[in-house]
């Protein structure tokens, strides 16, 4: 079905609703399959299984390459893929396929990047990137290159959505990329093998990049720039759409700066991105970091002793730690000081104290 009929999604649309198995289209009468849509040398093609022929040829292909296909009725087929209006019947997949449903971001951006633009969309790949989030992007130049090395950089996982057949790389500089994409993450494309990069292709292929993440992070981009469509289309597929802010003299930073002013959220972190994420994916996060912040933390066995005795939950009065811990005031002062530098505890008015939830 894909090979006859490609992205015409519409038409693909119409059959699924129509036919509960695909091996009925196949065993429909022509005029039924006409009456859909499907023009009169598809119905041929389909009728006569000469594109039965053809997938067989192609798989062959595909296996050779060490290549796989996950159709939408397979497990491996990306869950939030599943959502959007037209997702892909069919996605050609080359590299560690269960990465295709864990938690992704797609950063994406202009192909000319600045200084600036590089720096933050390598900054911020790598900060979701070690912190267990599949980076998404296009494999183009710029801002989707930096953001797959940087993921890699980082031992993270990374996903490249083409906008070509998968045994073919473009641009020719991002071999090498590729194939460490391939190691350690996955390239998927919906175009058959040997399909060329057509203009036409990659705003088709945006649907991909935002429909399998979560969100869309865009960093630079300029007034006319394939990143607002992919912005768009994550609109329309109930996705979170941020930008990082830019130089307001800097014509790639007039797309991002426009969608913040939008309604865009204005992302500087890691952690604005996060603090977007489902309430299950966020909570996790933020409580390793917390884990992680306090296995970095040194305490001394007095700052340890006032810690057990305050309370996350209940304010104490420094009298009454004073009694609970046997240190002076002024001992305590000197501690509880240590221990707001260290962001662990809070002092409220007259002095009461309260333990930070980390």
């Amino acid at each position: 079905m894909h090979l006859l009929f490609g992205t015409n999604l519409k038409i693909i649309t119409k059959l699924r609703e129509r036919f509960k198995k695909v091996e009925e289209i196949f065993e429909a009468e022509p005029e039924e399959l006409e009456k859909i849509g499907v023009k009169k040398e598809k119905v041929k093609m389909l009728v006569s299984r000469e594109i039965v022929a053809e997938a067989f040829r192609n798989l062959s292909e595909v296996y050779k390459k060490n290549y796989e296909v996950i159709t939408i009725g397979d497990e491996e087929y990306p869950d939030l893929l599943k959502e959007i209006y037209d997702p892909p019947i069919v996605i050609y997949c080359y590299g560690k396929k269960e990465v295709l449903n864990q938690p992704c971001i797609a950063i994406v951006g202009t192909r000319k990047p600045t200084p600036y633009g590089r720096a933050v969309a390598e900054k911020i790949s790598s900060e979701l990137a070690e912190r267990g989030l599949v980076i998404v992007s296009g494999l183009a130049r710029g801002i989707d290159s930096c953001a797959h090395r940087a993921s890699l950089n980082v031992g993270g996982n990374t996903i490249a959505v083409l906008g070509s057949g998968i045994d073919y790389v473009y641009p020719k500089e991002n071999i090498s990329l590729f194939k460490k994409i391939a190691d350690s993450g996955a390239i998927i494309t919906e175009f058959p093998l040997g399909s060329p990069p057509h203009s036409f292709h990659f705003p088709i292929r945006n649907r991909i990049i935002s429909g399998i993440s979560l969100a869309v992070v865009v960093v630079e981009a300029a007034k006319r720039s394939g990143s607002l469509i992919t912005a768009r289309l994550a609109l329309e597929q109930n996705r979170e759409v941020m930008a990082v802010p830019g130089n307001v003299t800097s014509e790639y930073s007039y797309g991002a700066n426009w969608l913040i002013k939008n309604g865009a959220k204005p992302v500087t972190s890691w952690e604005d991105i996060v603090e977007e994420l489902p309430a299950p994916l966020k909570e996790e996060i933020l409580l390793k970091e917390k884990e992680k912040k306090r296995e970095i933390i040194k305490l001394s066995p007095e700052e340890e002793r006032v810690l057990n005795v305050l309370k996350p939950d209940e304010k104490i009065h420094i009298d009454v730690l004073s009694q609970k811990t046997d240190f002076s005031i002024s001992e305590l002062l000197s501690i509880l000081l240590n221990l707001e530098l260290k962001d662990m505890v809070i002092q409220h008015p007259g002095k009461y104290f309260q333990r930070k939830i980390i």
